[in-house]
């Protein structure tokens, strides 16, 4: 599962809202230009995503966004994330679901979040599969601790 992810862009968005029977509309290009304006790199909330479209002066509603952005969800081209500090938050998904999205480093002290690309449990799914006959489809993995930065600055 690890290899390389090539992340949804706005060229994808018609086909896979075509294959779900879904129309292409501005508000639903502008929400997902947001992710990929960002390289993929950021783990936005629907609050987030408004406060974007709000500064490049497009005038969409916030129900709006936050139902746009659980339809890109369930479409698996955004991926719901939930850190623990009571927000949904998305990011870009792969095009490709077969392969593996990555593991999040989260520091506790500035909620900096890193993204690890590596995978390094393909080993562990197989004596999971071997010893369960689970079929693992994906996982995902987050760490807890500090970021170097705040460590270099004793926070």
């Amino acid at each position: 599962m690890s290899e390389h992810r090539t992340l949804f862009k706005p060229e994808n968005l018609r086909a896979k809202l075509a294959e779900n029977k879904c129309k292409m509309t501005p508000q639903r290009r502008e929400i997902l230009n947001v992710f990929v304006a960002d390289s993929g790199k950021s783990h936005f909330s629907a609050d987030e995503v408004f406060d974007e479209l709000v500064k490049k002066n497009f005038n969409f509603g916030i129900a709006t966004v936050y139902r746009n952005v659980e339809l890109l969800n369930s479409l698996g081209i955004l991926t719901k994330i939930d850190f623990g500090d009571g927000r949904a938050r998305y990011e870009l998904n792969s095009t490709d679901p077969k392969v593996h999205q990555h593991h999040h480093l989260l520091c506790v002290k500035c909620k900096k979040i890193i993204e690890f690309e590596e995978d390094l449990l393909d080993n562990l799914e197989k004596v999971i599969t071997k010893k369960s006959g689970f079929k693992i489809m994906n996982h995902e993995v987050k760490f807890f601790g500090y970021c170097k930065e705040c460590q270099k600055n004793g926070k």
